[in-house]
């Protein structure tokens, strides 16, 4: 019986996906769970939200972590739901690019996929930096690893290639490692929490609702000095919502992922719900384990490690650091996977200026686009050298860039949302998929969506990241002028109509290439 059901699955997936003019070379193996732990992965409540901890306390103290954590998830909530609905509907690999390019015009697709790839790629770097602070402040000082940008460099270009090395040799090698890290984020988090609760000096519960104002010196600069706890409230959301990002990545794996139409909504909205809720338990504890929580303030982005260091005995908080540290590697190997898969399905339709066809590739050993991942592991470790290695007024433009990454991940969402909404119902959308909200609330989720995307974009070009904005600015001018001199007549974007017809023989051959059985 669960083969019959599992041969109709993998039927139903086939026709999905021949009937958008793609062929299966991708190997479809990963579980309806697997799919939720690639996302609930990247996610990775034990990297963005610990290493970013500061920008909860630094801005109105324990009420950024009980209440701006809450908010910042249901921004990033809204746009996960609408996702999941447009992805029960397209199940294809690069998603977003597909989305857009259905549902709005070529333009809106090829904008998308570029908006993307520039945020998949920059988020990827901003993830392994962010591993490589974390080793320093913890287990580096064994090796000689205090951190300087050389040998933050070296470590993030070395962890970059192990990642490609697990994506380069098969998708099941990856969710391996991707379901082992959703359960090592529970547990991680599950031990932390309550050695936080057990260990700390006195517990006051109210800390999570009271408003102090830690902008300035008082938070050690790690936002500029105000008087408006309604701007510095804003300012908080960074957290939540620079850690509760990545569940594109569901998207980007439906090609291979069993009973896509179903798995794919699921696993987005199922791995932003658990972040979400584990992540908000995992926040308070730790702010409510600060003994003095305005010295932890003034202490600015070094405020977990000194908490840690005061409450927890060595060896607990050796082994805490341990799993965390593990799944920040498994966070960037899960980014690594979703960056190529975005990379693979644009070029798959000839996106690229140069190279579409060798990043195209499928590798009939493994079932990868191998050139994709490499070509992704590349960019990021030069990404990464340009970050750390250029100073703007003494500022490291990481530091700019991270920011500018939430701004284009969030616009690479919301440009393929909006053009759903509209087409939904009408022609090119004429039918939801199986997992489906109502029209009504769907189109209201999409609207809180786009309204989220305008929050996004004022804090994360708040003082003092004002050049966030220009960095935004000039990529989408340097794209319109792109677009209007070269791709306008050059891009055709996902095959349509009669093209999807034509290449029938062409699928066919292409998944006799790689040994997939129909």
């Amino acid at each position: 019986m669960a083969d019959k059901s599992s041969d109709k699955d993998h039927n139903e997936d086939l026709k999905i996906l021949h009937g958008m003019g793609y062929a299966q070379e991708l190997s479809r193996s990963m579980s309806k769970f697997s799919n939720f732990a690639i996302s609930f992965s990247i996610i990775c409540i034990l990297s963005g939200g610990i290493n970013s901890f500061a920008q909860a306390i630094a801005s109105v103290g324990g009420a950024g972590a009980g209440i701006g954590w809450i908010v910042g998830c249901v921004l990033s909530g809204m746009f996960a739901l609408s996702m999941a609905q447009v992805a029960s509907a397209f199940p294809t690999a690069g998603g977003l690019y597909h989305w857009g390019s259905i549902l709005g015009n070529r333009f809106w697709g090829w904008l998308t996929a570029w908006l993307n790839l520039l945020g998949l790629i920059t988020v990827l770097g901003a993830i392994n930096i962010g591993t490589a602070y974390f080793f320093a402040g913890t287990f580096g000082g064994m090796f000689g690893f205090t951190g300087t940008d050389m040998q933050v460099v070296l470590f993030v270009a070395a962890i970059t290639i192990l990642q490609a090395i697990f994506n380069h040799v098969g998708i099941k090698a990856t969710t391996f490692l991707t379901d082992v890290s959703g359960w090592l984020i529970f547990a991680t988090t599950a031990v932390l929490v309550l050695a936080c609760l057990f260990y700390a000096p006195a517990i006051d519960i109210s800390r999570l609702w009271t408003f102090t104002n830690y902008s300035g010196e008082a938070g050690g600069n790690v936002f500029p000095q105000s008087g408006s706890m309604g701007y510095l409230f804003l300012l908080c959301l960074l957290l939540p919502v620079y850690t509760i990002t990545g569940y594109d990545a569901s998207a980007h794996t439906s090609e291979e992922t069993k009973n896509a139409a179903h798995s794919v909504p699921k696993g987005i909205v199922n791995a932003v719900i658990w972040s979400s809720l584990v992540g908000w338990v995992m926040i308070c504890a730790i702010t409510l384990a600060i003994p003095d929580l305005g010295v932890a303030a003034s202490q600015g982005w070094g405020m977990f490690y000194a908490t840690m260091d005061a409450v927890l005995p060595a060896g607990l908080k050796n082994v805490i650091y341990l799993g965390i540290l593990i799944a920040q590697l498994i966070c960037g190997l899960a980014t690594v996977t979703s960056a190529s898969r975005m990379l693979f399905a644009f070029a798959r339709d000839d996106g690229m200026p140069v190279g579409s066809k060798a990043l195209a590739t499928v590798s009939s050993s493994y079932r990868t686009p191998v050139n994709a991942i490499w070509t992704a592991a590349v960019l990021c470790i030069l990404y990464v050298v340009l970050a750390l290695s250029i100073k703007l007024d003494g500022t490291s433009i990481y530091v700019i860039v991270v920011n500018s990454t939430l701004v284009f991940l969030f616009l690479s969402f919301t440009v393929p949302l909006v053009a759903g909404m509209i087409a939904f119902g009408g022609p090119k959308w004429p039918q939801p998929g199986p997992w489906a909200m109502s029209a009504g609330v769907y189109k209201l989720v999409t609207i809180l969506s786009i309204v989220g995307m305008g929050v996004i974009l004022f804090i994360a070009i708040a003082p003092p990241n004002e050049r966030v904005l220009y960095v935004v600015a000039g990529f989408i001018a340097l794209a319109l002028i792109l677009w209007v001199a070269v791709e306008n007549r050059r891009f055709e974007g996902p095959p349509t109509g009669e093209r999807i017809a034509a290449r029938k023989a062409a699928i066919a051959a292409a998944e006799r290439a790689v040994g997939e059985k129909g």
